[in-house]
């Protein structure tokens, strides 16, 4: 019974998080349907640096959250090579998920 308050705390928590997103999307086709019905279209935005600001973004929270999940590895007591256990996903993977994104805005560039 005491596990009930957390689990819908997060629950709650993440409800409020994605309907967030949800009704933002929603306000956004409402929009796109309002200057549709107009003949309207919506402007071209010419700054194409979404994917590299989200990639450092990323990259940087993903090198954070690296540096602090690595001295775990010297409290455990298994061997593990130069301490980097499964606890290192934590780190690793949105470090090379914004590398990836800043690969990606490199590469398609367009001039």
């Amino acid at each position: 019974m005491d596990a009930l308050v957390p689990c819908f705390g997060i629950v709650g928590t993440l409800v409020v998080i994605f309907g967030f997103f949800a009704f933002m999307r929603y306000i956004n086709y409402r929009e796109t349907l309002a200057l549709a019905e107009k003949g309207l279209t919506r402007p071209e935005t010419k700054n194409n640096k979404g994917l590299l600001r989200w990639g450092i973004v990323i990259t940087a929270l993903g090198v954070a959250l690296t540096l602090e999940l690595y001295p775990i590895g010297f409290f455990t007591g298994d061997n593990y090579p130069l301490h980097l256990g499964p606890w290192m996903l934590g780190g690793f993977v949105p470090l090379f998920l914004g590398l990836g994104l800043v690969l990606l805005h490199y590469l398609t560039e367009k001039g």
